[in-house]
């Protein structure tokens, strides 16, 4: 597939780069995300409890369930600086990563749901839902602007049940802008695939309470983030539960691959995807989303699930009436359908009693 980046994608990126510079007033200023939403860095952690404290005294053996599943923050903890601001007080927060395992350094936004800092949730892990954009998703993540809605639209589906209260992980996708990396250590480049799925995931436990269980870990992206996301789940099942894929790419395809067809087949989606069927697991769960006037895209997508969406490969296709291949589709799809279907396969936070 080619995959210059549409022209609504790229104007979702451009509108929400001038939203983020005239829209938050904090912009730049230190968050913590052991306090509540609208606290400045350096605020007591919610309810008094410290990283890695104990489960508080009125739930002393987890009966709730939630301290059983939960891992609390491991640190150290990261710098975080405040990228924009929503509505309800919650921030989208910005830090750089510097990869111990990939190398690689490079940019990471994450969000957290208003749940996250209230008091009945403290000893809860949160699911985590790793975010990925289309086109060269560098320097910057467009799910990181609020334009999009994509953080927006999760507190409201949290409320009515559509949703998960995710913790959002907005990593960049490539280290340039000249290649994509297809999400992967492809031999002489820049590690990303490691980056993406252990770099990146150990900030998120360093900083925030998750689950210890692949049950509470997700990716979501949109074409070629899509196909990380996608290639991400099937390669590494035992770190993941379930992926998003929109107007994805469905095999790798970067000419970076040239002269490593064995490791470029080690990361192509339907030989793993034929894999975990033959070895009958672990169960992982594909949500699928096409715009209908995504030409090329939807018979790829429907062939892969015919194909592969068998045995512990368990799919589903959101089909988005006169959708096109931009993010403002996706959000929508998921609003109908996908993140609902996707909660249901994943853990979800538990309230002290």
């Amino acid at each position: 597939m080619n995959r210059r980046r549409p022209a609504a994608l790229i104007a979702a990126a451009v509108t929400g780069a001038v939203l983020l510079v005239t829209g938050c007033s904090d912009e730049g200023k230190p968050v913590s995300f052991d306090s509540g939403p609208s606290s400045p860095a350096g605020a007591s952690a919610q309810g008094g409890q410290k990283n890695g404290a104990a489960p508080a005294k009125d739930d002393p053996a987890g009966k709730n369930g939630a301290a059983a599943q939960t891992l609390l923050p491991t640190g150290p903890k990261a710098e975080f600086t405040t990228q924009s601001s929503l509505g309800d007080g919650t921030k989208i927060g910005v830090t750089t990563l510097k990869g111990a395992k990939s190398g690689f350094t490079g940019k990471v936004w994450v969000w957290a749901p208003k749940q996250y800092f209230d008091e009945k949730y403290r000893n809860s892990g949160f699911p985590v839902l790793i975010a990925l954009p289309g086109g060269n998703g560098y320097p910057k993540n467009y799910w990181m602007g609020t334009d999009l809605k994509l953080q927006s639209s999760i507190s409201e589906w949290s409320k009515t049940g559509k949703s998960l209260p995710f913790i959002v992980v907005m990593p960049v996708l490539n280290p340039d802008a000249k290649h994509y990396y297809d999400g992967s250590d492809i031999p002489g480049q820049p590690k990303m695939g490691t980056w993406m799925t252990e770099d990146v995931p150990d900030l998120v436990r360093a900083n925030f309470r998750t689950f210890k269980s692949r049950d509470g870990w997700a990716f979501m992206g949109s074409s070629s983030g899509g196909f990380v996301g996608l290639k991400s789940v099937l390669k590494r099942p035992d770190l993941f539960k379930a992926a998003i894929a929109s107007g994805p790419d469905i095999v790798p395809d970067s000419p970076l691959w040239a002269g490593h067809d064995a490791e470029k087949q080690a990361n192509n989606p339907e030989k793993l995807a034929q894999d975990l069927i033959d070895k009958k697991g672990p169960e992982v769960a594909l949500a699928f989303q096409v715009g209908t006037k995504e030409g090329t895209v939807v018979p790829k997508v429907k062939q892969f699930i015919a194909t592969y969406g068998k045995g512990p490969v368990k799919t589903r296709l959101q089909v988005i009436p006169d959708g096109t291949h931009n993010a403002h589709t996706y959000v929508k799809g998921m609003g109908e359908g996908t993140m609902e279907w996707i909660s249901k396969q994943m853990l979800a936070p538990v309230p002290s009693s």
